[in-house]
């Protein structure tokens, strides 16, 4: 026994061994996590070797990195190197337990908003945690008892050569396969999904970096020439507004809700023989107000604030980070800045901090007049939500508020009582939670009613102040509340199979109402997404927008497009859906049949090029250098949110 341990020592004792033992160690646990922790969508097994291979080029490449420093501290740096790429891996894994999404670099330097969502992370952690980190304790103890003796000699040039030429091999090979299987997979790269499964987490991880400094390099390299095309092509699409609904809001208010997550299949639903929002329920029907029920969420990385991003310019949120916390500074055309001369005032209504996504500088770039944040409402601890104050309160301090601004107002209500992790005094819910295993969609119920509860007091306060005849009342949900990591739970919610079609594109469907006193209403079933929300705003108000960069449509004119983009690429349609690389017939969820694929992919196409213009407008700042004729650029120095 002694000699075989003696012999293990030996052979241990070689950093190459060493070096082996970790790289096989990150490569097992990568793949595990990849497999086990986050839903990539393999479909065949091209899919499932590259998902078994791709960590291991990227695990020998970098801990490779260690071979180049001398002697001792080459173990050092092979611990401290591992250990990087493991809370990378572990942080990408309560991400993506939180949003269902990956980390991207603008995620990561969004440390302002931390503090505000530390109690949602900590509903993420799980016990079995700690082993992700197994394995660095394994070769910290393989050191320390000294079962492994330091090899005090450097590597052999040769052998650092031939390391890198195994994992550059390896990671070519992994490249070609996905090239293979999902051609164009790097210029085409929308969705992170498709970049974890195929190349890895580490490899994305690169590749992210990459396209975050080439976006971030445009402002530098545009000029005016770049904002030509975006036009062209603005105005080229532009829906004709529609003579019944243009202007019947003309010298109204504008007060804007935000219905933090709530999904569109809420409306109606109906748990322990009740309705779960009776108050939104009865809007539907009511006769000034239209509904849309083919109407989707379009947010990414940002949620929230992609969806205020989206809402006052007509512009895409980016494909990483937040428009809110990395392009703040820019120049746009957004809806308190083009109604600012006709004589609108604006204001947001918000109780959690003015720097929580940026708030408190992108509103000075947008032109809102007011922002009331947290700073100016009685935030009294019983009172509060995670995310500030809860939802009655919020509207009940807010009204005064509202009824001191100078008429025609535009307004916005943001509200945080209906946030994950769906947290809910139990003496104040008014129903029971769902029964179907996961604690937050069970949740998720109970504070949907007290949302829609503090909602019908908003109205009645509205009714009260007589605000509520004058104004143009816009209620929108800002982007799904239940992830697909819950599709398992929705299935007993909808009492149906949740397949990709439904949990990707059907599950992505968010309420929208508009009321507009005195015009005729009911139901819309057009197709529709939050770009379309300003354009309509707009019209309704009198205000032609051809000469606005919007790239999307009046929902009330008859020439909308009804083709609606997601941030990764995928769409929605009438007829065609495209989600996961497939396409569906929209209505009935099935494959789509061979001789409608051409016209799918001239959809695809056409989505592709919405998003890449709208990101060139974003990342090229190139709203500085047009002017449309009726619009006064905004100057930031003029607005101050701070308490007089």
């Amino acid at each position: 026994m002694n000699t075989i341990i003696q012999k293990s020592q030996s052979m241990f004792s070689k950093y190459i061994v060493f070096f082996i033992t970790a790289v096989i160690f990150l490569w097992m646990k990568t793949y595990i996590v990849q497999l086990k922790q986050f839903n990539l969508g393999v479909e065949n097994s091209i899919q499932e070797f590259l998902l078994f291979l791709n960590p291991l080029g990227s695990s020998i490449l970098i801990l490779g990195v260690a071979c180049i420093f001398k002697k001792r501290k080459k173990y050092i740096w092979l611990i401290v190197i591992d250990f990087l790429l493991s809370f990378l891996l572990y942080a990408n894994v309560l991400y993506y337990r939180f949003f269902n999404d990956f980390l991207t670099l603008p995620t990561i330097f969004q440390t302002q908003n931390f503090g505000d969502v530390s109690s949602s992370i900590s509903s993420l952690f799980r016990p079995y945690d700690f082993l992700f980190f197994i394995d660095i304790v394994v070769l910290i103890l393989l050191l320390t008892v000294k079962f492994v003796k330091i090899e005090a000699i450097n590597m052999k040039r040769r052998n650092v050569v031939a390391i890198i030429v195994v994992g550059l091999g390896i990671s070519i090979l992994n490249l070609t396969l996905a090239e293979v299987d999902r051609p164009q997979l790097l210029t085409r790269g929308f969705d992170r999904n498709y970049i974890v499964k195929y190349l890895g987490m580490y490899n994305y991880t690169i590749y992210d970096a990459v396209q975050t400094t080439k976006a971030s390099t445009q402002r530098v390299l545009a000029d005016s020439d770049d904002i030509t095309e975006v036009i062209n092509f603005t105005q080229a699409n532009y829906a004709e507004s529609n003579p019944e609904y243009f202007g019947v809001g003309k010298g109204m208010n504008v007060i804007l809700v935000h219905l933090e997550s709530i999904q569109e299949f809420l409306i109606d639903y109906k748990l322990h023989d009740e309705e779960v929002t009776p108050f939104l329920n009865s809007l539907t029907r009511e006769e000034h107000t239209i509904y849309f029920d083919n109407f989707f969420h379009q947010t990414a990385q940002g949620k929230t604030a992609d969806a205020e991003f989206i809402l006052s310019n007509s512009l895409y949120g980016l494909p990483q980070g937040s428009a809110f916390t990395i392009k703040g500074l820019n120049k746009y055309h957004a809806a308190p800045a083009i109604l600012g001369p006709l004589g609108y005032t604006s204001a947001v209504f918000h109780p959690n901090k003015g720097s929580f996504w940026n708030r408190d500088e992108i509103y000075k770039s947008f032109g809102y007049d007011n922002f009331f944040d947290s700073s100016y409402y009685n935030m009294i601890p019983e009172q509060l939500a995670d995310y500030g104050l809860m939802d009655k309160p919020f509207y009940e301090q807010s009204i005064q508020k509202l009824e001191s601004l100078p008429q025609p107002f535009y307004s916005k209500f943001i509200t945080v009582s209906h946030h994950y992790p769906y947290k809910m005094n139990q003496e104040e819910a008014t129903i029971g939670p769902h029964t179907t295993g996961s604690k937050s969609v069970n949740n998720y119920f109970q504070t949907a009613r007290y949302a829609d509860e503090a909602l019908e007091q908003f109205f009645t306060y509205l009714k009260e102040s007589g605000l509520y005849d004058k104004s143009i009342i816009i209620m929108y949900g800002d982007h799904y509340g239940i992830s697909q990591n819950h599709d398992a739970a929705m299935e007993q919610v909808l009492g149906k199979e949740v397949t990709p079609f439904v949990s990707k594109a059907e599950l992505q469907r968010v309420p929208l109402f508009i009321r507009v006193p005195g015009i005729e209403a009911g139901v819309s079933h057009q197709y529709g997404g939050q770009i379309d929300i300003l354009p309509t705003i707009l019209h309704l108000l009198g205000v032609e927008t051809k000469d606005y960069v919007h790239f999307g449509t009046d929902l009330l004119s008859k020439s909308h497009d009804e083709l609606v983009p997601f941030r990764n690429g995928d769409f929605v349609s009438p007829t065609i859906t495209f989600v996961d690389g497939k396409f569906y017939d929209s209505k009935t969820g099935l494959l789509l049949a061979e001789e409608q694929l051409e016209k799918a992919k001239a959809y695809q196409e056409m989505v592709h090029r919405k998003l890449e213009l709208s990101d060139r407008v974003i990342n090229g700042d190139l709203l500085r250098f047009y002017t449309p004729e009726s619009f006064m650029p905004v100057e930031r120095s003029q607005f101050d949110y701070k308490v007089k």
